[in-house]
């Protein structure tokens, strides 16, 4: 495949980067585990095909899902506070928790590590990130090596739930062409806080209220064009199967919608920043009796309907949705490997369950296509028939793996 070579961009430039020709492959050959949830110690080697783990539930499946995940920006699949990833044994827990993987990539094989460790006996704990043994700035640097996309049970209800849900998926997905986004996006936030502290205090101090807002005008005019550059790229991806009779999977139409968006369809990002700035230095005495923004990054929605219903996502049933929200993380996972010359790591928990046979099949044959190395979960083994010999099989028992 062709590959991809990225840079920092502009903090209101493109984030999809420019192509050239170069040869890639990546893929997890190795997982490393030290107490770590249910798991003591674990040593995991695995090739580059589809990933199957089977086993009852609270054996350890998701586990493994979740361990993977922290190879991308911020707390995993579960959003769990880092101590509590710990191991937990006779009602204590572990000090700390570890996770490494060997990735082979176009270089050969690269370490990457991460976990919590204490900074010294009895002492606070902290995240630590490692790449080839050697410390690393941040989360970011993992996506030099991967990118990893997921699909969860808790996600099911991500189209009834309130904006926040939504933006934060929208955010993973751009985490994968813009590793900065995390950054800024963190930035964003602080800002955001900071400023509605001095509103509650009263606090009169302009020159202090105006640079809290000049951050949040840059850093959020830059989130709203990466939000809404991605999720466009993404609707143009699903659209080129409308013209299937039989796609396997609902045509979804995506937007991301809000104040700011429309603005940078008005004109130049410098102009959205500018009338961010004025409409926040506008509002202070409004947001200080709301006791939050009211206008900002932070108010956009990501919009989703059902293009052969023409329907609003959060009304279809159930079923459709999850067929909905597949398909719209296959089109990020196809443009990933596009962008990056390699498809990402893809996650996706007890998702067969919920499918018929007919999607089953459809869905084994795209991350075949894909060249994924996918990472299923499941308590039968035949919800995966599908994949035909084509991928890995492991069951996992009361925190240790087996291939079979």
């Amino acid at each position: 495949m062709t590959g991809i070579i990225t840079t920092s961009v502009p903090r209101s430039g493109s984030v999809l980067p420019v192509t050239v020709a170069r040869d890639l492959t990546s893929h997890v050959s190795r997982l490393d585990l030290t107490a770590f949830r249910n798991y003591a110690a674990l040593r995991l080697n695995v090739g580059a095909s589809p990933v199957i783990l089977t086993g009852a539930n609270g054996a350890g499946k998701t586990n493994l899902l979740e361990a993977l995940s922290f190879f991308a920006p911020g707390r995993g699949i579960r959003k769990a506070p880092l101590p509590e990833v710990a191991r937990l044994s006779g009602g204590v827990s572990a000090s700390g928790w570890a996770v490494a993987a060997q990735v082979a990539g176009p270089d050969g094989l690269v370490s990457l590590g991460t976990g919590l460790e204490a900074r010294s006996k009895g002492g606070a704990t902290r995240r630590v990130v490692r790449i080839n043994g050697e410390p690393a700035r941040g989360q970011a640097a993992f996506a030099e090596h991967v990118s990893v996309v997921w699909l969860t049970p808790d996600m099911d209800r991500l189209f009834m739930e309130g904006g926040s849900a939504r933006r934060q998926f929208v955010d993973r997905m751009v985490y994968g062409f813009d590793a900065e986004h995390a950054r800024r996006l963190a930035t964003y936030e602080q800002a955001m806080r900071g400023r509605q502290r001095l509103l509650r205090d009263n606090v009169g101090d302009s020159a202090w209220l105006a640079a809290e807002e000049e951050t949040m005008a840059a850093t959020g005019v830059a989130l709203a064009a990466a939000r809404r550059e991605v999720v466009a790229r993404l609707d143009a991806a699903i659209s080129e199967e409308e013209g299937l009779r039989e796609a396997p999977f609902p045509i979804v139409r995506l937007v991301f919608d809000g104040e700011v968006e429309s603005w940078l369809d008005d004109g130049p990002a410098l102009e959205a920043e500018d009338r961010l700035r004025a409409t926040l230095a506008g509002r202070r005495a409004r947001d200080g009796e709301a006791g939050r923004a009211l206008h900002g990054a932070h108010r956009s929605d990501l919009v989703v309907r059902h293009r052969g219903k023409e329907m609003a996502a959060a009304l279809c049933s159930t079923g459709e949705q999850k067929a909905l929200l597949i398909a719209i993380i296959l089109a990020h996972a196809r443009l990933l490997g596009m962008a990056r010359g390699a498809a990402p790591i893809i996650l996706l928990d007890e998702v067969a369950a919920h499918l018929d046979e007919g999607r089953r099949v459809a869905l084994a044959e795209r991350i075949l296509a894909l060249g994924a190395q996918a990472w299923l979960t499941g308590t039968d083994t035949r919800l995966f028939e599908a994949f035909d010999g084509q991928a890995q099989r492991f069951e996992v028992s009361s925190g240790s793996v087996r291939q079979i």
